[in-house]
């Protein structure tokens, strides 16, 4: 809804929030216009209790008098029965066109270093092709074996909405069909400064952030995904973050395991390397299913214990790897207003009382989120909670360096890689420590899987004293091109 300037004013004052004001007589008729249009988009209310709530008073601690492990069903491993059907179920879902796929990719590549959206990083370490293009590629193996549809519900943001759609008309929507690739916006959330006041990004122009991934949920109503969804016949919705890089969408067994128990929303699960991990922690608290997020572990020191083998008490990792159920994300809409907000402190640019921009070098306000994995708290049916190998499943890349960087992903997915051209009759070699010496990178065109790859790569032999890196069609590229 787009105010007059009247009508901007006194809702703002109403919430103290008028100083944002404060330049208008500065702004052309252009900027006003779009002014008046972002403010009419804000939730003054929620907006005000969050502040009051969590900026101007000490912030609500949930307490918990009981936390328990999850139940979770063990990784797939041989021929076990129940993996067995859950694979056989998943399988034939995906022929039926019973599955569809959401991606989170709102995000910026600024902390890679990367001025465009997250999803269009150059991950490839060989070919250089980005996010987008590898998620691509899978969908293409999956389509082609099944022959199916996997519609692509892309959740995008004012960032990056813009720069996504043109970085996939520039790729020929990298071979797929443009009308089952579906692009939707997340709401925004003001910013807020240590005083409990909104922030200018510019003059005439908030700064704001995505509501958190929590977001997808109402987004899939409002922007009409799950009226598409419906009308597609489609049952399971397999969701995932653009920069898990290994991932597995619409994976049959996590599929199959989804649709045989009746789970309206499912969940993969890694065991973490220590209690500090970076990741959030699969839990059922007061027997309701939560995910803690690790920054705020310290809340609940029970779950930083371990046995008295020093093994984790609590060591399911949360690597945002989802299955949902329309009826269940049709339902939960209902009740996002009961979801609990998460506050993080950042450093966030902005425009000072002079007009002036200012890049701070300590955090210096508030951006709220809502985090998805927090709909498991109004499930009426007993989750699936499967747990996975980290390896070829979980390889987030979050910065250039350090931790979940770029080169540690390279080298995480090389070593995966590795064991597939060993086991072909192609050693890799090693380094002093036993790592492969050499990049690779296989696509997941041409092979999704190890007995995939071993199936097509039966009979020949592959350059691995090099850099190596193998198309669609399973061909050596000597010089690949960047996508």
């Amino acid at each position: 809804m787009a105010w007059t300037y009247e009508q901007a004013r006194a809702a703002l004052a109403e919430h103290g929030q008028e100083h944002v004001l404060r330049f208008w007589p500065s702004l052309n008729p252009d900027e006003r216009a779009v002014f008046l249009e972002e403010l009419g988009q804000v939730d003054l209310r929620l907006t005000s209790r969050l502040i009051r709530e969590w900026v101007l008073s000490e912030p609500p601690e949930e307490r918990f008098s009981r936390i328990e492990p999850i139940p979770l069903i063990p990784k797939i491993t041989g021929d076990r029965p129940d993996a067995v059907e859950a694979r056989e179920a998943g399988e034939e879902a995906l022929r039926q066109g019973w599955v569809g796929l959401f991606l989170v990719a709102g995000g910026q590549g600024t902390r890679l270093g990367f001025d465009g959206p997250k999803g269009a990083y150059p991950i490839g370490p060989v070919s250089k092709k980005s996010f987008f293009a590898f998620h691509a590629e899978k969908i293409r193996n999956l389509q082609r074996r099944y022959s199916c549809v996997l519609p692509w519900y892309i959740m995008v943001s004012d960032a990056n909405e813009d720069a996504t759609r043109a970085f996939f008309r520039s790729h020929d929507h990298f071979g797929l069909n443009p009308a089952d690739i579906f692009f939707l916006k997340q709401r925004m959330m003001p910013c807020i400064d240590e005083s409990g006041r909104f922030m200018l990004a510019e003059r005439g122009r908030l700064a704001m952030n995505p509501n958190g991934h929590g977001g997808c949920l109402p987004a899939m109503v409002e922007n009409g995904v799950i009226a598409d969804v419906r009308r597609r016949g489609i049952r399971a919705l397999s969701y995932f973050q653009v920069d898990n890089w290994a991932v597995k969408v619409a994976d049959p067994y996590f599929i199959g395991y989804h649709i045989l128990r009746n789970a309206e929303m499912s969940s993969k699960n890694h065991w973490k390397d220590h209690v500090r991990e970076a990741v959030g922690v699969h839990c059922r608290c007061d027997g309701e299913y939560r995910v803690i997020e690790y920054t705020e572990l310290d809340l609940y020191p029970q779950l930083l214990e371990v046995d008295a083998s020093g093994r984790m008490i609590h060591g399911a990792g949360n690597p945002a790897i989802h299955i949902l159920s329309p009826d269940f994300v049709e339902r939960i809409v209902g009740l996002y207003d009961s979801f609990p907000w998460h506050r993080a402190h950042k450093k966030i640019p902005y425009i000072d009382e002079r007009g002036e921009r200012v890049h701070p070098s300590k955090p210096n306000g508030y951006k709220f989120e809502t985090f998805v994995f927090d709909a498991l708290r109004f499930i009426r049916h007993e989750p699936v909670a499967l747990e996975i190998a980290r390896a070829g499943e979980y390889t987030p890349i979050k910065q250039f360096e350090g931790d979940n960087s770029v080169t540690a992903a390279w080298q995480r997915m090389a070593e995966y890689w590795a064991d597939w051209l060993d086991a072909a009759g192609s050693p890799v070699p090693r380094d002093d420590q036993g790592r492969p010496a050499v990049r690779i990178e296989i696509s997941p065109e041409f092979a999704l899987t190890k007995e995939e790859f071993l199936a097509k790569a039966a009979g020949r032999a592959f350059p691995t004293g090099q850099d190596l890196c193998l198309d669609a069609e399973g061909n050596v590229l000597q010089a690949p091109p960047a996508s």
